[in-house]
This record gives structure tokens, C-alpha cells and sequence, in this order.
């Protein structure tokens, strides 16, 4: 495992930290954590050197924080690092605030985080944060004060103009941004990243992978990097290309099962940049997708108060697949797979009330979408969709 320095303070984290967003459920998305399945993910991940995990309050709706504190009971508090957030979602006063960060110490079952977020800032929450009567922040900084937090920071979804006024509110301990090749351009997260690194700010990378989609682009940007390098997968080449951006701190994936998790600490086992021939791959690969690459959702579920209950990252996801399939079967089989799940998937039960994209870090038009891919079904041959 590759370890990095935090700072000047003699602690190092594992490059690669184990993000707790996508643990393995019960069922389907959105279900309870398979505390079995997941556990044995923590524990191989831990036994191979991950010493950093990262959840949320929001997270499995709690439940990740609640299964983590379990699973890393059983290891000597000071062999690993644990991360959470406080949310911007229904903070109406400072009650609510000191409601939430006990009830996450409760959770945890610990009695200190060593890195804890403001979570999700982004363009239009970040007043929130600022309120001088809810108060987040000064209360978070007695908290460190207190002990019960070690490094305070906060994650971004923010434009880089807010990202750099939050930045410099406070001599901020880290930050966590969405980073990784296809964004470095398309989100302008390399300006976010430089903003970071001049202020002296360590960054944490979230969607290294953009939610699994790097990790299998459309079959022509596929066979352009298997080409270049056969024997390596697809997302490997997301984690290559972070390397060598020395002010990251930590690479966050949400890992689900062994294999992903296996496939990752293979890829951080020691430094392994992409070569200058690789990059040029990668960068005819990037071109190549991003012609067809329209919705830019990560799965983080933000969306999930819809009140029809759509399950939207499932069919803005078919709806991406969509708008790379080169024919009609293909399409039409994406379409059956989506609407097996039900009327939860079918994008014509949108009502477009805009709560979707309120909430959305991507600034994701939603229910324009819905309508767009409820006309692309209609016009799918029949024969294709049964």
C-alpha cells in the first residue's frame, strides 16, 4: 500500500481510504448494509493496509455510519482513520447541529473523528454552513477544541469562485472535491484543485471513477486504452492517473465487493503513474467518450426524496447507456433491464417539480431529462423492448 504524510504531524494514510457510500445491501440500492458481506470488505481491506474510511449521516440512510463503528470497533483505535460529515439537509438551528454530531459519536461508537467534513457544499447550500445562527462551523471548531475532532474540513461540489470564498473562511485542515481525468476539464476541477493546493490545503478525492462510470467507458473508448495497455482494466487507468498530484492526501472508491476491492490494492500497491504514451491514450480515450457522455450523475443519491419515489441515478444511468448504444437492440435491452425495477424506474411517472435538481452536486436538469428519455422509449421499436 502506498502511504502518504499528513502534513508535518507523523500520521500517513493509505492512498487508497475506503469510501462507505456503496456498501454492499440487503438488496438493491437504497436497502439496509449487508453488515456480513460488508464486514468482510473492512476486514480484508484493513488486513491490506486501508487505514482511512469515509462515511456520512446520509449515508445508507445511517446505517453506514452504524455498521462502520461496529466494524472497526475490533482494531486498536489508533490504526485507522475515521471520516463523517455534517449535512446541510434540514439544519434549521444550532439544536440540530449538536443533535446530529452526537447522535454520529453514537453511531460510531467513538469518542473522537479524526477527520470530520462540512458535507457537500456546494452553490446553493453554502449560506447554510455560514449562518451565523445555525452556527456549523463555530460549533465544529469547539469540537476540535474539545477533542472530539481531530481535523476539521469540509467537502465541495462548489463552482471554483465559492469553493475558493469557503476555502479561505478558515485555516481549513483538508478538503474533499470530485476529481479525476474526465472532470479535470469538464467540472473545471483542476482549477478547484490549485485553489486547494495555494492555500496549503490537502485534498481527499472523491469519484475517482465518477461512480463506476470511468471504470467502462462506450466499446470505441474502451478498446483505445485496452489497446494501449491490455492487460490493465479500465478503471485502473482513473486511479494511474491521480498519482502523481502530490498534494492528494487520499483517493477515496467506494468499493462493493472483493473484487473491486482486491483489483484497487492491487492498483496503489506501489507507484505506478501513466507513462507519457499512456496519457496521450487516455486523453484520445476522454475525447472519444465525451462525444457521447451526456449526463454527468454519480450516483450519490442526493435526489432520493422524490415524491414519486423514482429511483433517479438507475435511470439517468440507462439514460447514459442510451446515448452511447450504437443500435436499437441494445437500447431496447437497456430499456427492459430499466423497467423491470418497476414503476420507480420508468421516467415518464416524472411530475418535474425540480426537487431532484435542488438537491442535485451536479447542478443535474433532471426533469427535462425525463422527458427527453421518455420520448427516446416511445420511439424504440416494440419488437426490441419485449
Amino acid at each position: 500500500m502506498i502511504y502518504r504524510p499528513y502534513k508535518d504531524t507523523g500520521i500517513k494514510t493509505s492512498l487508497l481510504g475506503m469510501g462507505c457510500m456503496r456498501l454492499p445491501t440487503v438488496g438493491g440500492p437504497g436497502d439496509p448494509v449487508d453488515y456480513e458481506k460488508a464486514q468482510a470488505l473492512i476486514d480484508y481491506a484493513y488486513e491490506n493496509g486501508i487505514n482511512y474510511y469515509d462515511t456520512a449521516y446520509l449515508y445508507h440512510s445511517g446505517d453506514s455510519e452504524t455498521f462502520i463503528g461496529q466494524a472497526l470497533k475490533k482494531y486498536p483505535r489508533d490504526t485507522w482513520y475515521l471520516a463523517t460529515k455534517m449535512p446541510s439537509f434540514n439544519l434549521k438551528t444550532r439544536a440540530d447541529v449538536e443533535r446530529i454530531f452526537a447522535e454520529q459519536l453514537e453511531r460510531c461508537q467513538v469518542e473522537y473523528f479524526d477527520f470530520y467534513l462540512c458535507h457537500g457544499v456546494n452553490d446553493n447550500c453554502i449560506g447554510i454552513f455560514m449562518d451565523p445562527e445555525i452556527g456549523v462551523i463555530p460549533f465544529l471548531e469547539e469540537q476540535q477544541r474539545l477533542g472530539k475532532i481531530k481535523r476539521l474540513g469540509f467537502s465541495s461540489h462548489c463552482g471554483p469562485e465559492n469553493l475558493e470564498k469557503f476555502a479561505k473562511l478558515r485555516k481549513w485542515d483538508f478538503a474533499q472535491i470530485q476529481l479525476n481525468y474526465f472532470d479535470w476539464e469538464y467540472q473545471n476541477a483542476k482549477k478547484q484543485y490549485e485553489i486547494l493546493e495555494s492555500l496549503g490545503i490537502p485534498v481527499m478525492v472523491m469519484e475517482p471513477c465518477r461512480g463506476g462510470r470511468l471504470s467502462d467507458l462506450d466499446e470505441a473508448s474502451n478498446a483505445i486504452l485496452k489497446n494501449a495497455a491490455p492487460g490493465r482494466s479500465i478503471s485502473s487507468w482513473a486511479f494511474r492517473w491521480l498519482q502523481p498530484l502530490h498534494n492528494l492526501q487520499v483517493i477515496l472508491s467506494g468499493m462493493s465487493n472483493l473484487d473491486q476491492l482486491k483489483e484497487n490494492l492491487s492498483i496503489f500497491s506501489s507507484p505506478d503513474p501513466l507513462t507519457e504514451k499512456e496519457l496521450e491514450a487516455l486523453e484520445a480515450a476522454k475525447k472519444s467518450f465525451s462525444s457521447k457522455f451526456t449526463v454527468p450523475c454519480t450516483a450519490c443519491r442526493y435526489c432520493s426524496e422524490c415524491p414519486r419515489e423514482l429511483n433517479i441515478p438507475e435511470i439517468l444511468s440507462a439514460y447514459n447507456d442510451i446515448s452511447i448504444s450504437d443500435n436499437d437492440f441494445q437500447r431496447g435491452n437497456t430499456v427492459r433491464t430499466l423497467l423491470r425495477g418497476g414503476e420507480k424506474n420508468d421516467p415518464k411517472n416524472c411530475i418535474g417539480c425540480g426537487l431532484c435538481k435542488s438537491h442535485c452536486p451536479q447542478d443535474i436538469d433532471t426533469p427535462n431529462i425525463m422527458k427527453e428519455f421518455s420520448e427516446i422509449i416511445e420511439k424504440i421499436p416494440e419488437e426490441f423492448k419485449n
